[in-house]
């Protein structure tokens, strides 16, 4: 079992779901970055998403586009996320997702990424732009066992879609809760449920929601029929408005806190 699985299997014996948490690396410079990080990692988020600064991140929202600007002016690039990858890892067994698109990872070399991110202690990849008919030159000589492939899910995908999407991906699913980018508004969570549970007919792999999840009481909705929440945009504007506060890591973990804390599934009441 990899830590990917480890976490999602523990979370479900504790009657929670999963909190994976989204931020760029880099972002508002690679020390304070790190400091950000690792302050996650100790509050107890269960997965992270270590976004790789693009200079055209066009699924994200405009917080998030800044994250990546501020993060490209520090300097940040592939080979420095990686080294920051290999430092959390000697400090902490929270899996890690580098999330990128498909332009940096190309820019580096796809085998020299596979073999350097292996190497480096991190669990796997989401792609933004990468559907699956276009994706063996990346990952044919993959072992998602080892490395796994993340795979984004639509709202509007058709449960063939689905299916397809599933059948090559590995570690979870990123269902997407509604149409738009990453920190847009408005979140009905009575439509995820139903797509949660489509999609659930064509995967056993765990399932996890993002896209403009922002509070706890969001968090707490959607862990009754996901397994795990993605959080991005909600802590990028957190270090967006606190970029000079010297307690931003502290700040940082406060909200992670707060958000695993709404993962806790209430029990079920007996019938009467």
């Amino acid at each position: 079992m990899n830590r990917i699985e480890e976490k999602f299997s523990a979370a479900a014996a504790q009657g929670e779901s999963a909190l994976v948490g989204f931020v760029t690396a880099g972002d508002p410079d690679l020390s304070r970055s790190f400091e950000i990080i690792e302050a996650m990692c100790g509050a107890g988020i269960d997965i992270l998403e270590l976004g790789v600064p693009f200079s055209d991140p066009t699924a994200d929202g405009p917080v998030i586009q800044r994250s990546s600007a501020r993060a490209l002016k520090s300097g940040a690039n592939m080979s420095q996320i990686l080294d920051m990858t290999r430092k959390l890892r000697d400090r902490t067994d929270v899996p890690i997702i580098l999330f990128s698109y498909y332009n940096p990872i190309l820019a580096y070399g796809t085998d020299r990424f596979y073999g350097d991110a292996l190497a480096a202690g991190a669990d796997g990849t989401l792609v933004v732009d990468l559907p699956p008919e276009e994706s063996a030159e990346l990952t044919g000589a993959w072992d998602f066992s080892r490395f796994a492939l993340i795979r984004l899910v639509a709202p509007t995908t058709p449960a063939e879609r689905m299916k397809r999407i599933a059948a090559d991906a590995a570690g979870f699913l990123y269902m997407v809760s509604k149409t738009g980018v990453t920190g847009s508004a408005g979140l009905d969570t009575a439509s995820v449920a139903h797509h949660v549970a489509v999609l659930r007919n064509a995967t056993k792999l765990p399932i996890c929601v993002g896209f403009g999840i922002s509070t706890a009481e969001d968090v707490s909705a959607l862990s009754r029929t996901a397994d795990g929440v993605v959080i991005g945009s909600a802590f990028e504007r957190l270090i967006e408005e606190n970029l000079t506060r010297p307690d931003l890591p502290a700040l940082v973990a406060e909200r992670t806190r707060v958000y695993k804390e709404a993962t806790k599934r209430a029990p079920i009441q007996p019938s009467r």
